[in-house]
């Protein structure tokens, strides 16, 4: 049993969840949801049924009403990204915290009401950039933020792979791209400024399936993604490299690895003289391997209970969105895209940063 899973048995609280979508994600959520300890999955929400059977022994129903009649603390919202907006405010204005699959919204301004719904019922709800429980990228923030590489130059990253069958309303930039572009912003802990990128349509299907994207962080970083639905080699990789080095997490398989940068001998020349790099040292860490899946729901799972937890919110999401539709702008429009400065932010309420139990509509004990 987890630390977390102790901390649950501790409130004596057992949640009741549904799900929203049985996709190929949506199975994934579905597997997660009915091994979670502290949580019961009383109903699925698929008007195309479960005929892969992921779902045996849980009601499947075709409507969120039939879903939110069952009696809900939270659901997560797997289904296709056109329908977010519409089933994130159902869930709000019945009081339902909700984990929405990302991207949040399709599109800014649905992304928006979907912030202000939930803030004003002041319910716990986040998105599943799911990256940021991979446990390469959360080993690869934590050396940055404890200055291991000195400054950041660039953040480079490369997701590419067979065109997923799943995905029919967005493209490449806001199915795969939206990952890049959140974790990068999180690794960093720097915003966007500025995007410039081009796409391409090789496909012949509506929307782009190649995306390659320029970026400058708020904080002098440089920003590379090249992102496609074409290639029969699966990347995912992020490359950051800084005054002593880089690191290159692989997200596929959860490693992370740093070079040294062999010309920095002295923590003064590495922090006052930088004059260029030479190969260094070679390390591989070994990190514990939790799934990214299991660990994103115990954290949503943990904020509902009202237990300290870390989520990525939606206004995150947002902005995530807000420069996903920067991209695409610019590669509309051949140029470089500023953004505007993320506005400041109203301070979370307890309830929000998971400080205070919520009153739920069914409660039992957890069993020993």
């Amino acid at each position: 049993m987890s630390k977390g899973d102790e901390r649950i048995s501790e409130t004596g609280v057992r949640l009741r969840a549904g799900l929203v979508g049985l996709g190929a994600m949506g199975r994934n959520h579905c597997r997660v949801l009915r091994g979670l300890d502290g949580v019961e999955l009383v109903g699925v929400v698929d008007p195309l049924g479960d005929p892969h059977g992921a779902a045996t022994g849980v009601p499947v129903l075709s409507t969120v009403e039939e879903l939110l009649a069952l009696g809900v603390d939270y659901a997560v919202v797997a289904c296709p990204t056109a329908y977010h907006e519409e089933i994130g405010l159902k869930l709000a204005v019945n009081g339902v915290h909700a984990l929405i699959e990302k991207p949040l919204a399709h599109s800014v301004e649905a992304a928006r009401r979907l912030v202000d719904a939930f803030e004003a019922q002041q319910l716990v709800a986040a998105v599943g950039h799911i990256e940021r429980y991979n446990p390469a990228l959360v080993a690869l923030r934590a050396r940055l933020e404890n200055g291991d590489l000195g400054e950041v130059f660039q953040v480079v990253t490369r997701r590419q792979g067979p065109f997923p069958h799943r995905i029919a309303d967005v493209g490449v930039v806001k199915d795969l791209g939206t990952h890049d572009i959140d974790l990068t912003a999180w690794v960093t802990g720097q915003a966007y400024h500025s995007v410039a990128a081009h796409t391409a349509h090789r496909s012949g299907r509506e929307h782009e399936d190649m995306v390659a994207v320029v970026g400058r962080l708020d904080g002098g970083a440089i920003a590379n993604h090249l992102v496609n639905w074409l290639s029969p080699l699966k990347e995912r990789v992020t490359v950051v490299t800084g005054e002593r080095g880089c690191f290159v997490a692989d997200t596929l398989t959860a490693d992370l690895t740093y070079y040294a940068n062999g010309a920095l001998t002295t923590e003064w020349e590495a922090l006052r003289a930088f004059r260029g790099v030479s190969e260094g040292d070679m390390v591989r860490y070994a990190i514990n391997k939790r799934e990214p899946l299991l660990a994103e729901h115990l954290a949503f799972r943990d904020a509902v209970a009202g237990l300290p937890s870390e989520l990525v919110t939606l206004r995150q999401g947002l902005r995530t969105v807000e420069v996903a539709e920067a991209v695409l702008r610019s590669a509309r429009l051949g140029g470089t895209v500023d953004l505007e400065p993320e506005p400041p932010v109203t301070p979370a309420t307890p309830e929000q940063r998971g400080e205070q139990t919520p009153e739920h509509k069914h409660e039992e004990a957890v069993a020993p």
